[in-house]
């Protein structure tokens, strides 16, 4: 289904306080050990059918600076046992993936819930700034491991007079204690909501 206009203020205040709340645990778990790193996305594992190519540096330690949709967030996201990958093409396409691994299942699925509210809550956000038209989606249930999530925004700049259209997936998959974002963004054509589709299945089964 298709969200369309600006959510409340209230709406986006309550999820960011439920991530809030779980990503406070962060400065706490600081002391404790960095677990192996679940298995994650290769390169040749974003296969859109666009023949166009990919490239990205090895995977890293931290959330990363990458925040679309999430400036919201916590400013101290976890200290240990998060990872991202920031992928990109000669093109113009863009995405990423985080990947976090909590002390508990129960700590995982609330986060995982307060990600998807997040992304949900994303394009009320973005209508808040002058010029910016945004429209949420809803590409539902992906069947894979304790389940995942695909929604995208689309945002058009009525003010630029270049690439004023953006176009965004937002993918969150979890398998037990872990958790793994999967986002791709592109100023240019139609999102590929069912090949992301395959690439978030492709992440949440890799990542043990």
């Amino acid at each position: 289904m298709t969200v369309v206009g600006a959510r409340t203020r209230a709406a986006a205040a309550v999820a960011g306080a439920a991530v809030l709340a779980v990503v406070a645990a962060g400065p706490a778990a600081g002391a404790e050990q960095w677990r192996p790193r679940p298995g994650t996305l290769y390169i040749s594992d974003i296969r859109l059918g666009d023949g166009i190519g990919w490239s990205a540096p090895p995977v890293q330690r931290g959330w990363g600076t990458s925040y679309d949709c999430l400036e919201h967030w916590s400013a101290q996201p976890p200290e240990v046992n998060v990872w991202y990958r920031e992928f990109t093409t000669a093109e113009t396409a863009t995405a990423e993936q985080k990947v976090l691994v909590f002390a508990t299942e129960a700590e995982a699925v609330t986060f995982a819930d307060a990600a998807r509210q997040n992304y949900a809550d994303c394009p009320g956000r973005e209508e808040q700034r002058p010029g910016i038209e945004a429209t949420g989606h809803d590409h539902g249930v992906i069947d894979v491991e304790e389940g995942a999530t695909l929604q995208g925004m689309h945002t058009v700049d009525t003010g630029a007079q270049e690439r004023p259209h953006m176009n965004y997936l937002f993918g969150v998959g979890r398998d037990g204690d872990t958790v793994t974002l999967v986002r791709w963004s592109s100023y240019w054509g139609a999102p590929p909501v069912e090949a992301w589709k395959s690439v978030v299945r492709t992440a949440v089964n890799k990542l043990y």
